[in-house]
């Protein structure tokens, strides 16, 4: 019995109690409002994934919701190019070097996700995340930032 104990405790050891979390879920609704308005994403990951759940009721070409993630300086030119781009593209312009990850417009009830190489952000800088369907990054828009 001593030996069993001694070899769980061993394993423990050698495994990180709190492995980081590399993915987070985030909710968007019928009230144009995200569930979270920040996300940290931990240093030791490599990848990381967000998964997007529309909690609403409404079909995806009348309230359909999107994240993107961006540098915060290029925020409004991917929602502009993004009404551009039109519902066929989830109104993110296709292939646009701006987007650092994106989730398609999904309606209520569905969700989708997206993941990103975390060694590609810069610790210490802010990043926007918001939905480029017109008119909703007023209300939907949140913040993403490396963690130590």
């Amino acid at each position: 019995m001593r030996r069993l104990i001694a070899l769980v405790a061993l394993a423990l050891l050698s495994t990180p109690l709190w492995a980081a979390q590399c993915s987070t879920t985030i909710e968007g609704n019928d009230a144009m409002r995200f569930d979270k308005s920040s996300i940290v994403v931990p240093k030791v990951c490599k990848t990381f994934s967000v998964t997007l759940k529309n909690t609403g009721s409404m079909p995806r070409d009348v309230m359909g919701h999107n994240w993107v993630l961006s540098e915060s300086a290029n925020e409004s030119s991917i929602i502009s190019d993004g009404m551009t781009a039109g519902l066929a593209n989830n109104y993110v312009k296709p292939n646009d070097p701006q987007v650092i990850a994106s989730t398609k417009l999904i309606g209520g009830g569905d969700s989708d996700t997206t993941k990103f190489d975390v060694s590609k952000l810069k610790s210490g800088e802010v990043y926007a995340f918001f939905c480029t369907c017109p008119g909703h990054a007023t209300l939907m828009k949140g913040t993403l930032t490396v963690g130590s």
